[in-house]
C-alpha cells in the first residue's frame, strides 16, 4: 500500500484517538485500549514499509502516548491485579510471541543435544549432573526408590529452598538480557541440556517411567516458567539490538518494563511449582498412577492456555489484527 493511500485509510482513527486523549472527561478505558492495539498495528506496518518517513514518527508519538493512557486507566481500575494478569500480560504475550516461541525453539534444540549428548558419552551425565549426585541416585535405584533423593527435608524447607533457587534461575535468565540476550541463551541451553541429561540418565537405567512420574509433577510448571522467563530476557536483549525508529534508550526502557510484566507473571507459577516439589512429588511412588499424571496435565494445559492461548483470544478482543 501507497503511504498516502495509508495515512488515509487511517488518518479518522488517529485523530480520534488524539481526541479522546485530549478530552479526559469523555475517556473511556476500553476504548482507549481497543485503540492502542490497534495504533501500534498501524506503527509496526509504517515502520516496516515507511521506516525513514514522518508517518512513522508520529505513530510512535501515538503510541508511547497511547500506552502511557491504557495502563495508568487500568491501574485506575478496582481490579488491577486481575486485569494484570489476565489482560495486561497476554496482551504482552502476544506483542512479544516471536520471543516466546524462539525461547522454545533454544530450549528444544539444547535438549536434543543433551539426550544426544548423553546416549553417545558415558561420562557426560557426570560432567552435568555432577558425581556426587549420579552416585547417590544409582544407589536410590538399585534399592527400589529412585526418586529417594526427592525426599529428604522437610516439607516446608523444601518448599522454600525450591523456591529460592528456581527464582533465583529464573531472575538471572531475565536479567542476563542485559548482554543482549547472549547470557539468557547461555541459560536456557544449560538447564535444557541438564533436563535432558537427567531424563537420558534415568532412561538408561530402567528408570525413566518413576522420573516421568515424579519430576513432572513440579517440573511442568518450573521448566515452562523457565522458558517464559528466558522470552523475558530476549525481549530486554532486542529492545537494545534493534530500537527501530525509537531512540536506543527509548526503546529500551520500553523493553525492560514490559519484559519484567511478563516475568512477573511467572512467579504465581514458580510458587506452585515449589510447592508441588515440597509437598508432592515425595509421595509420588505412592500414589496411584492416574493421579501424578493428572496433575502434570493439568499444569502443562493451565500454564499453555495462559502464554500461548489466551494471548490471541485477548488480542482478538481488543480487535488485533
Amino acid at each position: 500500500m501507497r503511504e498516502v493511500a495509508f495515512i488515509k485509510q487511517n488518518k479518522e482513527k488517529w485523530l480520534e484517538f488524539e481526541q479522546k486523549s485530549s478530552n479526559n472527561d469523555k475517556k473511556s478505558p476500553d476504548d482507549l485500549a481497543n485503540l492502542h492495539i490497534k495504533i501500534m498495528n498501524d506503527l509496526v506496518y509504517a515502520q516496516t514499509y515507511y521506516p525513514k518517513s514522518k508517518v512513522t514518527i508520529y505513530l510512535n508519538k501515538l503510541a508511547k502516548t497511547s500506552f502511557e493512557n491504557v495502563y495508568h486507566a487500568k491501574r485506575r481500575n478496582k481490579n488491577v491485579l486481575l486485569n494484570f494478569f489476565l489482560d495486561t500480560v497476554p496482551l504482552l504475550s502476544y506483542k512479544y510471541k516471536k520471543y516466546i516461541y524462539i525461547s522454545f525453539i533454544v530450549f528444544f534444540i539444547s535438549f536434543f543435544i543433551g539426550l544426544l549428548s548423553t546416549f553417545n558419552d558415558d561420562t557426560f551425565a557426570r560432567q552435568i549432573l555432577g558425581n556426587g549426585y549420579v552416585d547417590q541416585t544409582l544407589e536410590n535405584i538399585e534399592n527400589g526408590d529412585a526418586m529417594a533423593i526427592y525426599k529428604g527435608g522437610s516439607n516446608w524447607g523444601t518448599f522454600i529452598g525450591i523456591y529460592d533457587n528456581n527464582q533465583r534461575v529464573g531472575l538471572n535468565m531475565f536479567l542476563s538480557g542485559l548482554f543482549l540476550g547472549i547470557g539468557t541463551g547461555f541459560y536456557v541451553m544449560y538447564n535444557a541440556i541438564m533436563v535432558a541429561v537427567f531424563q537420558a540418565f534415568f532412561y538408561q537405567h530402567n528408570s525413566l517411567f518413576d522420573s516421568l512420574k515424579g519430576i513432572w509433577i513440579h517440573g511442568t510448571y518450573e521448566i515452562f516458567g523457565m522458558i517464559i522467563e528466558a522470552a523475558a530476557g530476549y525481549i530486554i536483549g532486542a529492545s537494545i539490538l534493534f530500537p527501530g525508529t525509537l531512540k536506543r534508550f527509548e526503546s529500551f526502557k520500553i523493553g525492560v518494563r514490559e519484559a519484567f510484566y511478563i516475568f512477573i507473571s511467572t512467579i504465581p507459577f514458580t510458587i506452585i511449582a515449589a510447592f508441588l516439589e515440597g509437598y508432592i512429588t515425595r509421595y509420588s511412588n505412592t500414589m496411584p498412577i492416574i493421579a501424578c499424571f493428572a496433575i502434570i496435565l493439568f499444569s502443562l494445559a493451565t500454564i499453555s492456555y495462559y502464554y500461548l492461548i489466551l494471548p490471541y483470544q485477548v488480542a482478538k478482543k481488543h480487535a488485533l489484527r
